[in-house]
């Protein structure tokens, strides 16, 4: 009886080392013009600070095995999105509010501790 408990804990550890090493191959990075992600399979995503129109949070209930909390860059003809624990992402939570005056802090904070499917806007042009 054990023994099956055994192995499904072991297979979902697995899945969710894995899971964090897919968010840790994803790499957010910015300068003075705009914000660039690149995916592990050579997707490229890029948005420019002026153009973007909004930036939110959405959380979904796949944690702790999947990522479950997302970044988004929107602008009226794009969208950037990465996940929390990406390669950079602790740098880019101090550009938010150093470049979004009324960044909504408190959001960010709403945002992690949600474990549902949910979404939180921490800044919109108005």
């Amino acid at each position: 009886m054990l023994k099956p408990l055994v192995a499904w804990w072991k297979r979902k550890q697995q899945e969710r080392r894995d899971a964090l090493m897919f968010e840790r191959h994803v790499v957010v990075s910015f300068n003075d013009e705009g914000v660039t992600v690149r995916y592990p399979k050579g997707e490229i995503q890029s948005i420019e600070w002026g153009s973007i129109l909004r930036v939110a949070i959405e959380t979904n209930d796949s944690g702790p095995w999947g990522a479950d909390v997302w970044w988004l860059l929107e602008g009226s003809d794009k969208r950037v999105s990465y996940p929390q624990g990406a390669t950079g992402d602790p740098e880019m939570l101090g550009q938010y509010s150093a470049r979004f005056s009324a960044f909504k802090d408190e959001q960010v904070i709403m945002a992690m501790a949600c474990t549902d499917n949910a979404r939180f806007v921490c800044w919109e042009r108005s």
